[in-house]
């Protein structure tokens, strides 16, 4: 639940800065496509303006009243007289424009409003001829118009399309964040699930270290609990390496030894044998198939996989249960099972056990199970039914390099101190999900 509340947590902080980003990219373009109109529309009006003043200055140097050029009209002063061009607004031409220039002033231009139009006018004397040009400018306003038009749609079309690329590029530049955040709560999930086994086998075992010592008991009498102390602290500190590795987001590459699958299932059953006892719950450890029961792999990484299914099947036990470990050697694959007879699961949610976060009761541990068994070239699998306990069974590819020979059905096993001075009797059926017995050719049990 509070992974879930972090995830979300994470999640919406995540959509913020997504949104920010987006807005701050969307914006930048916009502004840019902004200005970019900005500055065509400026030197369109420039360009419009000087065409038009260039245009009146060759005409009223050149041009011809009776043929103006198109969109102007000429008009002439001789004598007291003026001439129109044909088709000439009756409010021109500007009469004092006219009579200025004629009597010796300079080139003049200006810009006037008559009847509700814009003209730009051009005056000068021609020779002995006042001459007056006119441009009609609502050609070039009509243009102008056209032309923010334009630049409207293109800034609105730019702006969607700034909107798109801003949410590309802020899931882009968010990713590795998201990335970094998964990450930490994966680790702190991690952490947590790792060093939660390790410190309460610790804590069970030096709760019964002091409970013999106060009791009186003879130190030389608790060695043995004592050794499985420095042990247990030795595997701690080598969870606790692997969890350092983890953090700087380094994937960690121990190197592949062999590993005796079942001489590990045996110390982990030592060493979960006080807590065991202290739940009433009693631990079997089984060799089957070949005398080998040799893996290639990470003996560190193994021991965590075989704790965490044990630790499981105690979290799902009732006082008076069993747990079984069985380990079947082949020449191409071990197989490791860890049976128990407690709650039990539902089938049909076997394979979402193994998804983080998501099997209810199963914790974090068994995706981590996964993680590692497939870093291994194996497969792990879960079955059982409801109120009739529950079977994992790790699959794993046997080290080549080990020489193999089938084991004798009778062949004596050393034997294991047992935690608890009254034997319990294994059930009738024990057979695993495939349907194959371990009655006939299984060696002598051992319990814990």
């Amino acid at each position: 639940m509070r992974g879930q509340l972090a995830a979300d947590s994470d999640q919406r902080l995540l959509n913020r800065a997504r949104r920010r980003v987006t807005v701050q990219v969307a914006g930048a373009i916009s502004v840019v496509l902004a200005l970019f109109g900005v500055m065509v529309y400026c030197v369109t009006v420039s360009d419009q303006s000087a065409s038009a003043r260039r245009d009146l200055a060759a005409a009223t140097q050149h041009g011809s009243v009776a043929h103006p050029p198109p969109c102007m009209w000429l008009f002439e002063l001789r004598d007291g007289t003026v001439q129109a061009s044909p088709g000439a607004p009756a409010a021109l031409p500007l009469r004092t424009a006219l009579y200025l220039a004629a009597a010796g002033g300079g080139p003049q231009v200006t810009q006037a409003e008559l009847a509700g139009q814009s003209y730009l006018v051009r005056t000068e004397r021609r020779g002995d001829v006042a001459t007056q040009a006119v441009i009609d400018l609502r050609y070039q306003a009509a243009e102008r118009q056209r032309l923010l038009r334009t630049i409207a749609a293109a800034e609105l079309a730019g702006l969607l399309a700034a909107l798109l690329i801003g949410q590309v590029l802020a899931r882009r530049a968010i990713a590795p964040l998201g990335e970094a955040l998964a990450r930490q709560r994966r680790f702190a999930a991690d952490v947590s699930h790792e060093l939660r086994t390790p410190l309460t086998r610790l804590h069970t075992r030096a709760q019964l270290v002091a409970r013999q010592l106060r009791r009186g008991t003879d130190p030389i009498l608790v060695i043995d609990e004592a050794d499985q102390l420095v042990t247990g602290s030795r595997q701690l500190g080598e969870v606790v390496e692997d969890l350092l590795v983890s953090a700087q987001f380094r994937q960690l590459r121990r190197p592949f030894v062999p590993v005796d699958l079942a001489a590990l299932a045996e110390e982990l059953a030592v060493a979960e044998a006080a807590r065991a006892a202290a739940h009433g719950v009693t631990i079997e450890v089984h060799r089957q198939g070949l005398d080998a029961h040799t893996v290639r792999g990470a003996q560190s990484a193994l021991r965590r996989v075989i704790s965490a299914l044990l630790d499981n099947a105690l979290g799902h036990t009732s006082a008076g249960g069993h747990i079984w470990m069985t380990i079947v050697g082949g020449p191409e694959v071990v197989e490791l099972t860890v049976r128990d007879d407690g709650v039990g699961l539902d089938p049909a949610d076997s394979e979402r056990l193994f998804t983080r976060f998501v099997g209810q009761g199963f914790g974090l541990g068994l995706a981590l199970v996964r993680e590692v068994v497939d870093g291994h070239g194996g497969t792990i699998t879960a079955d059982g039914r409801l109120g009739a306990g529950a079977v994992f069974t790790v699959r794993l590819p046997a080290d080549p390099t080990v020489p193999h020979r089938p084991r004798p059905r009778n062949e004596p096993t050393k034997p294991t101190k047992p935690t608890k001075p009254a034997e319990t009797t294994k059930p009738a059926d024990h057979s695993d999900h495939s349907g194959r017995s371990d009655r006939s050719d299984r060696e002598p049990e051992r319990r814990f």
